[in-house]
């Protein structure tokens, strides 16, 4: 019991308050945060070159058909054919080509751009007509 007049003690002490320091910054002081970062790093490079590879024209991975011609028009041209997995490679030796044959045709370049293949007659036949405007 308490004297009259005198101010009422409390049964428990008055709780602690925690403090929260969540505005102190101990992560710089963490080694372990730089490793975090650097392996972060190394997984933006490795998606880069899966992008890069896949991509690639001569996809290890892709089955579709494709021609890289590598220097054209110079003396060292070489051309790459991949079809599905199969890759070959054609390698200029700079010299006109001679063999057996004849000549099958003529082609001609319109204004347009086009381009017009007219065959040649075999012997023994006729020769289309030509055109008239």
């Amino acid at each position: 019991m308490q004297a009259p007049g005198s101010e009422p003690q409390a049964l428990y002490p008055a709780p602690r308050r925690l403090r929260l320091n969540v505005l102190d910054d101990d992560d710089a002081d963490d080694p372990i945060l730089s490793v975090v970062n650097i392996v972060d790093v190394f997984l933006v490079i490795i998606a880069v070159l899966l992008i890069a590879v896949i991509e690639n024209p001569l996809n290890p991975f892709s089955t579709d058909h494709t021609i890289v011609i590598r220097n054209p028009g110079q003396p060292n041209m070489s051309m790459v054919v991949k079809e599905g997995q199969e890759l070959k490679q054609y390698k200029s030796s700079g010299q006109i080509g001679e063999g057996q044959g004849r000549k099958a045709g003529t082609a001609y370049q319109l204004q347009n751009g086009t381009m017009v293949y007219v065959p040649e007659a075999a012997e023994g036949t006729r020769a289309p007509p030509a055109a008239s405007r």
